[in-house]
């Protein structure tokens, strides 16, 4: 391949170590060095490394550096180079068939919530990996852990996402949000601004180990409720990763399925590693239920984008008909489905 410009190769070796879950350390190193970058003339760039004087940059080091000036010399960074060849394969094996049909993803975050990137960069990434639409879902008020958005914010996020959608050829960018289940099963955000919203994703982040009964009620309450558009992540559980593990809550999945089939709510298969969740046997039971499903990828950076790989070899180990996976749906049905209850 040929030679790519300095900042955009900072940005290309983020991406793939993002997509190999490379320790944030690693990855902001470049995420930095691309920003500390990004507002310079290209002159002024080479000057710079003709000079020697990258190298004193704040947020550049050794290693981002020689990525850079072997940008500038007109060669592929070898570093790079390394990691394009390491990730010419999918993530996961199996799902080929189902990944080809997956046209977007409804699940995302940028760095307006607990995201490491900018809506512009993620939206960037998501076209650059061939997607049709992409949904921006950051957290709402009440998940102050993740800088949930305020009706405030979210209200000038909207403003931003219209920008960046104006500038964009080939990517549709859908705005949304990632939406907290309260214990009562309201959703955390004011009903007219949900309605103003392409995607609503209504997840349960707190209180986990309540009761079954109680959870169930709280996720009947959130499903019923006209902007839910998709179950997120439904049993709360992680499996793996630095985070630990823990436990899935318990609901009788079965009426809450019942529930978003009645209400043409999707569940979400969420294509994180550490999530994996709705486990086997509880998409088995959405399946037979005749739920919908969206294949998402919660993707917290641009390189995690490539997670829907997970998610479609998932779907296709349990024999879900693609038809009913509404992220394989073109942009006007997917809006029409959308729009059923706004």
């Amino acid at each position: 391949m040929g030679s790519v410009d300095p900042v955009e190769a900072l940005r290309e070796t983020a991406f793939w170590l993002e997509r190999e879950r490379a320790s944030s350390y690693r990855v902001e190193a470049f995420r930095k060095a691309a920003a500390a970058l990004g507002d310079l003339p290209p002159e002024e760039i080479s000057e710079r490394a003709r000079t020697g004087a990258l190298g004193r940059m704040k947020g550049l080091g050794p290693r981002t550096t020689t990525v850079v000036e072997q940008a500038l010399s007109g060669e592929v960074p070898a570093y790079l180079s390394d990691l394009r060849e390491r990730n010419t394969e999918p993530l996961a094996s199996g799902g080929t068939e189902v990944r080809k049909l997956l046209r977007g993803d409804l699940h995302s975050h940028s760095d307006w919530s607990d995201g490491g990137s900018s809506i512009e960069e993620m939206a960037g990434a998501a076209a650059w990996r061939g997607r049709e639409y992409q949904a921006i879902t950051d957290h709402s008020p009440r998940l102050t852990v993740a800088n949930g958005l305020s009706r405030e914010r979210l209200e000038i996020q909207l403003e931003v996402i219209a920008e960046v959608d104006a500038r964009l050829d080939d990517l549709t960018l859908l705005t949304g949000i990632e939406v907290d289940i309260h214990l009562d099963g309201s959703l955390d955000q004011d009903d007219d601004l949900l309605g103003r919203l392409d995607v609503v994703v209504a997840s349960v982040h707190s209180k986990l180990a309540m009761d079954a009964p109680s959870m169930t009620r709280r996720m009947l309450a959130a499903v019923a409720n006209p902007h839910t558009d998709v179950l997120g992540h439904c049993t709360g559980r992680l499996v793996e990763g630095g985070r630990g593990t823990r436990r899935q809550s318990q609901f009788d999945a079965e009426e809450v399925f019942r529930a978003c089939a009645d209400h043409g709510v999707a569940v979400e298969i969420n294509s994180r590693p550490e999530r994996q969740d709705p486990p086997d046997e509880l998409i088995d039971l959405a399946n037979e239920l005749g739920c919908l499903f969206a294949i998402d990828t919660d993707a917290h950076a641009p390189g995690q984008l490539d997670f829907l790989d997970h998610g479609a070899a998932r779907a296709a180990a349990r024999d879900i008909d693609p038809d009913r996976i509404v992220t394989t749906w073109p942009l006007d049905r997917l809006r029409t489905w959308l729009d059923r209850s706004r």
